[in-house]
């Protein structure tokens, strides 16, 4: 990948004993895929299971919103001390242990007897299942060249959409057989099928750079804070990438519930294929991406000329009302998964030996904005309807909110670049 435009920062070359061969690289990718295919599923079974999680504890839409942002929450809260632990232990031993919390998580999501108490686990679950993306590509960034380092974060998302595939048509079918709790039940047992899978593959923490720097220490994240690089993508991954995963893990749903009408399968169905969508997007990425690159397509430019394109979409999505389902929320999440090339791009823009901080630092903006605009999306909801409007209206006012936010992140990207283009 090109040194983009917006960093001075040169990643280190690394040597070569340290990359893995195309067998061994698949196999450690697959053993990854598997635990981020387990994040993903239960990331969004929130959206399929709203219905019933709304009837048995009388929810409301910000209720609803918080019990969703719960999983974000835990999930941010741990990517500063995770960034550190994987530079420092390396990707393997750290999401051994934090999958551990995941499977606790679950079984006590199954036992919940209260809201609070779903909550609570819905956070355990978010906080066990924080390493899933960001451990694999710390790995990542030093056993793979650049251009398979892309396609490895592509892939690994389009992973990503397979599991939220299971969390819609499969778990409704399910639903009537098991019930939701013993859904979770089934979870822990195959996040802990994905622990013995890892630790019998992935290979140990690779050895650290004897020459990293002192500013580069196991503990601080300044250099990070101070890149103008991640200064200028943060509100992007804050609002337009975190209000992406907001939508297509929960409000999708409900949209198309209250808004356009659908019933529960319909619903279910409708986020079936919209994760479809997302899984044919993120794998044509991991083709094209590369090709892209070496023909001079930095991630800044292909955000340049993406971002606007899910701005439109949001826009017409927003005007359409009762008219937008789940065909109008697919074409929004696809133009917006270009922003999927901003990972690789941070992971690429700093030394290896910063790499976990740096990815992690990122995530921490991605997920907090997930968490912010869940909730913040349920909040608007609720507000504006209590000032008297209805129900179609207040969810347009609230994404309208949302997606003023988004320009304006996308103004702010744009203006970095503008800075760091002049002399």
């Amino acid at each position: 990948m090109p040194t983009s435009a917006l960093e001075s920062t040169k990643a280190e070359p690394q040597p070569d004993s340290e990359r893995l061969d195309r067998k061994a690289a698949a196999l450690v990718f697959l053993a990854f895929a598997a635990a981020y295919f387990c994040s993903a599923l239960v990331r969004a079974i929130t959206a399929t299971l709203s219905p019933v999680l709304t009837l048995d504890f009388s929810l409301q839409a910000s209720d609803l919103g918080l019990l969703a942002g719960g999983y974000f929450f835990g999930f941010a809260a741990m990517q500063l001390p995770l960034g550190r632990w994987l530079d420092r232990y390396g990707p393997k031993r750290v999401i051994l242990y934090f999958l551990s919390f995941a499977v606790l998580g679950c079984v006590a999501f199954s036992l919940a007897s209260s809201f609070a108490w779903l909550l609570a686990a819905r956070v355990l679950i978010g906080m066990g299942v924080s390493a899933c993306l960001m451990a694999p590509l710390t790995g990542f960034r030093r056993w793979l060249d650049g251009p398979s380092l892309v396609r490895a974060n592509s892939w690994m998302l389009m992973t990503g959409s397979f599991g939220m595939l299971a969390s819609t048509l499969p778990v409704q079918w399910l639903m009537p057989l098991t019930g939701w709790r013993p859904l979770f039940w089934l979870l822990a047992i195959l996040i802990l099928l994905c622990m013995a899978v890892i630790a019998w593959i992935v290979p140990p923490k690779p050895v650290a750079p004897a020459t990293a720097s002192a500013e580069a220490s196991p503990t601080s994240y300044a250099p990070v804070w101070r890149s103008r690089y991640f200064q200028t993508l943060s509100p992007l991954a804050f609002f337009n990438y975190g209000g992406l995963i907001a939508i297509q893990t929960l409000w999708a749903g409900p949209w198309m519930l209250k808004v356009a009408g659908y019933t529960p399968l319909e619903s279910a169905t409708g986020l079936f294929y919209l994760n479809a969508c997302m899984l044919v997007a993120f794998w044509g990425w991991g083709m094209l991406a590369p090709r892209l690159i070496s023909r001079g397509w930095s991630a800044e430019r292909l955000i340049t000329w993406g971002v606007p394109l899910s701005l439109l979409a949001l826009t017409v999505n927003i005007a359409g009302a009762s008219t937008t389902g789940w065909i109008g929320w697919a074409i929004f999440c696809v133009m917006s998964s270009v922003l999927g090339m901003t990972q690789p791009a941070v992971g690429m823009a700093f030394n290896a030996s910063l790499v976990g901080r740096a990815l992690s630092a990122y995530n921490l903006m991605i997920f907090s904005g997930v968490f912010v605009v869940q909730w913040g999306i349920g909040l608007l909801i609720d507000g504006f309807k209590a000032i008297g409007l209805s129900e179609v209206a207040s969810f347009q006012a609230a994404l309208g909110v949302y997606l003023c936010c988004s320009v304006a992140s996308y103004a702010w990207f744009l203006r970095g670049k503008a800075d760091n283009s002049r002399p």
